[in-house]
């Protein structure tokens, strides 16, 4: 049951990560994506995906 669960996050991550908000483009393309300190887009944690997630800081960043 969680494998089937963990695709169908992916899934939806994949699918996240291909369609941002304008709000998320403009945070990612300006700042994030070439900040010295590594962020991925969309990171699935547990039973959730985040929009913005540092694991070196332990920083999750969500925009709504």
């Amino acid at each position: 049951m969680f494998l089937s669960q963990n695709r169908q996050l992916a899934n939806n991550a994949r699918n996240l990560r291909c369609n941002m908000t304008k709000e998320e483009c403009h945070l990612w393309f300006d700042f994030l994506r070439n900040y010295p300190v590594k962020f991925l887009r969309q990171k699935i944690i547990m039973h959730y995906i985040v929009d913005f997630y540092c694991e070196k800081a332990h920083l999750v960043i969500e925009i709504d």
